[in-house]
């Protein structure tokens, strides 16, 4: 039975890489492993379960979250912080390739969808970028090259997950992975940075008249306080988290803010910051808690069906047998497994949180962390996903800029796999 779901999860990724409907195919998967294991009603065992549907720790946070992100909308608090973050960097000609990358990346932490920031910072970066000289398909890049910010969001999926895991704050993971998404993102913008020069795309590119429009900066009046809101609740959990030298029983603060908490401080600064009608607030909160739950949460209870009908057929503990013992076998997979996956799909989430979920609660078996494992893992399913020519955000960057998306693919991948085998060392 072990290799007939080995045969099945080579199909799921198989189909995944088609870019069919991955919850459906994590289901029907997890379905299928779990019917041959003969136990026919497993799947909905494993959807309904605490790590799936209901696992409160992922639910609130990721769906408060995404709640905070439409309010963030509607409220046009991200629009001013990304605004007020590259008006002065597109004046700064020398820096601007790895300057982009850097602050896609840091504005990608505050608003962690990698498809909305490639679209709101590639609209005002690329067309600066061009009219620069810089070449369509590099300013392209330099926006992709930082959607992996995310990957240190204290509202990111993967952090809660691999924070629920390892029984550990969220702030925690985020402090194991920081300095993994750091390192990654310099390396990043300087490979892209010495390919831009080696191949004379820095500057020099005239486009033809009306080609780009470069958005006119001056006409958008930045508000600073609208600008600040998005970053709050990042500010208030590191500045309360329980990991600071200042913090504990008799510091500064005795109580680390949560996420939730922290999200609905920003939400309810939003409203009163815009002046917004709060039904309005209310109504956008409450649609992004939906889609949160539709396209996050909905994935991962589809794993938790994929991963338990892995266990149920034999698949992981065969594959934790075989791995027992050597770290370095466990690193590769954790590291080229989601990271291929996303390549070929345009997306890192269902391979990672697949590894997550089989391979990751078993670090200890190996030698490893939890935290390191699995950011290892989230990590690397984001590289991958950023030098991928199907990922969403490419092919809006790709838009943006009128080149083929494969011509990102060409000029970020050096980068983002030596990002993958340093970060990779780094466990």
């Amino acid at each position: 039975m072990v290799i007939v779901g080995g045969i099945i999860v080579v199909l799921t990724i198989v189909a995944i890489i088609k870019r069919w409907e991955v919850r459906l195919v994590l289901f029907t998967s997890g379905a299928l492993m779990a019917i041959l294991s003969k136990n026919p009603f497993g799947a909905v065992t494993y959807f309904t379960s605490a790590s799936g549907m209901v696992n409160a720790g992922l639910v609130t946070v990721i769906c408060i979250t995404m709640g905070f992100a439409y309010v963030l909308k509607l409220t046009e608090c991200d629009a001013h912080l990304i605004n007020a973050i590259v008006r002065p960097l597109s004046k700064l000609e020398k820096i601007l390739i790895p300057g982009t990358v850097i602050i896609t990346a840091a504005i990608n932490i505050a608003l962690p969808s990698a498809a909305g920031v490639s679209a709101a910072v590639g609209a005002i970066m690329i067309p600066a970028l061009i009219a620069a000289g810089v070449n369509p398909a590099m300013a392209a890049s330099a926006v992709m090259a930082g959607t992996f910010g995310s990957v240190m969001s204290p509202g990111s999926a993967h952090v809660v997950m691999v924070a629920d895991l390892a029984k550990m704050e969220i702030m925690e993971i985020v402090g194991v992975v920081a300095l993994k998404v750091v390192v990654a993102v310099i390396i990043g913008a300087a490979a892209l940075t010495i390919f831009a020069f080696i191949r004379k795309e820095s500057k020099g590119y005239v486009a033809a008249a009306g080609d780009y429009v470069a958005k006119d900066l001056s006409s958008f009046k930045v508000n600073p306080l609208k600008a600040i809101i998005p970053v709050v609740p990042l500010v208030i959990l590191i500045v309360t988290s329980s990991a600071m030298p200042y913090n504990g029983k008799e510091g500064l603060f005795t109580t680390a803010v949560t996420v939730p908490q922290a999200m609905f401080i920003g939400i309810i600064l939003a409203g009163l910051v815009s002046l917004k009608n709060p039904q309005d607030v209310s109504r956008n909160f409450f649609q992004g808690v939906g889609a949160a739950y539709a396209d996050v949460i909905g994935i991962i209870a589809c794993a938790a069906v994929f991963t338990g009908g892995m266990q149920a057929i034999g698949l992981t503990p065969a594959l934790i047998k075989a791995m027992e013992g050597s770290d370095t076998v466990v690193s590769i997979a954790s590291t080229f497994g989601p990271m291929v996956v996303a390549v070929l799909s345009g997306s890192g989430d269902a391979a990672t949180l697949a590894f997550n979920q089989a391979i990751t609660p078993h670090a200890a078996t190996f030698g490893m962390e939890i935290s390191s494992l699995g950011t290892t893992a989230s990590l690397a399913g984001a590289l991958g996903r950023t030098m991928s020519p199907v990922a969403g955000a490419a092919i809006i960057c790709a838009g943006l800029a009128k080149v083929n998306p494969i011509e990102i693919t060409k000029r970020n991948a050096i980068g983002m796999v030596i990002a993958a085998v340093v970060t990779m060392i780094m466990v």
